[in-house]
């Protein structure tokens, strides 16, 4: 048993193709200036022949080739998805192997948009409990494999997309980098967003879920800060799930986040990837330095179910 973990490292990847919104309006009754005033993305990531399991093990090897670890090290991968069209095997045993990992626990999970801070958590947990030592958690989705792309008001928001962090438990006395979780769900409103039946299509209640998203949010993702004894104003970064940008002023607004604080606002060029939005966005600010090493970044994740989850980590 050990007092908790901390990322080690973040990795990411991105299909190459990019659709824009003067793109997807000759596609649909859209205009690129009603969907950045709406949700603000300007353009978003769309694979070709590319799986959720192939961006996912693209995203792990680079977190792994930064980690200072090898694939032997590895104990345990974790993928949070809600897209992977294939149900078995499960997307971690596909990048398992392909990575070299031997005889991990290997495992998929689905909370959707909230799926990556459940994930880590739950390697968080394993590491507590004494069950794993080194793990990567991957959040990795195709969501343009479920999209109507004749239905405006899904097809300008999601996409395809991998982020991966390297986890590993803290040595002893080493103060933890990962944050107790603040997790959780409204079960009764999970009907507002959803992909079912065997030829599915996303479909959602826009409204339902941004009025859920504006009202009931910024309360659990102050619990979180709370839960790692932080306050909102020690917070060098906030990395939300990347639903849209007014969704995210708003929990900043309530949150009372200074002008200091990093906002991700990584929805503006990838679009909506649901489980991969929270560890593309975190990865990409820290390839660029934006936050520093140590320093304390509230993670929180919110979509269907309708499920959430955050907690505070230390940068990598």
């Amino acid at each position: 048993m050990t007092a908790g973990s901390r990322i080690v490292a973040m990795g990411h990847y991105q299909p190459s193709r990019v659709i824009t919104n003067d793109d997807l309006a000759k596609i649909v009754d859209t205009n690129d200036a009603w969907i950045r005033d709406r949700v603000g993305i300007a353009e978003r990531r769309i694979a070709d022949a590319e799986s959720v399991a192939d961006m996912a093990t693209s995203a792990a090897e680079k977190a792994l080739a930064s980690s200072g670890l090898t694939a032997a090290d590895i104990d345990m991968v974790v993928v949070a998805t809600c897209s992977s069209i294939d149900r078995c095997p499960n997307v971690a045993t596909r990048v398992a192997a392909r990575l070299g990992v031997t005889a991990p626990a290997a495992f998929d999970l689905n909370t959707a948009c909230s799926g990556f801070s459940y994930a880590l958590a739950t390697a968080d947990h394993a590491m507590r409990a004494g069950a794993a030592r080194n793990a990567i958690v991957i959040g990795a989705e195709k969501l343009s494999d479920v999209v109507d792309w004749t239905d405006r008001t899904t097809a300008v928001l999601f996409a395809d997309g991998a982020g991966a962090a390297v986890v590993s438990a803290v040595a002893d006395g080493e103060q933890p980098g990962v944050g107790p979780v603040l997790w959780g769900s409204a079960p009764e409103k999970g009907d507002v967003l959803k992909i079912e039946g065997w030829h599915p299509y996303i479909k959602q209640e826009g409204q339902a879920v941004f009025r859920w998203a504006t009202t009931a949010l910024a309360p659990f993702a102050l619990q979180a800060c709370e839960r790692a004894g932080i306050q909102p104003s020690e917070l060098a970064a906030f990395v939300p799930h990347q639903a849209n940008t007014r969704i995210i002023d708003g929990i900043v607004k309530r949150l009372g986040l200074g002008p200091d604080v990093v906002i991700a606002k990584d929805l503006i060029e990838s679009g909506n990837t649901s489980a991969a939005s929270v560890p593309l966005a975190l990865s990409k600010l820290v390839e660029r330095r934006e936050v520093p090493a140590g320093a304390p970044v509230l993670l929180f994740g919110f979509g269907g179910g309708l499920t959430y989850a955050g907690q505070v980590v230390r940068c990598p």
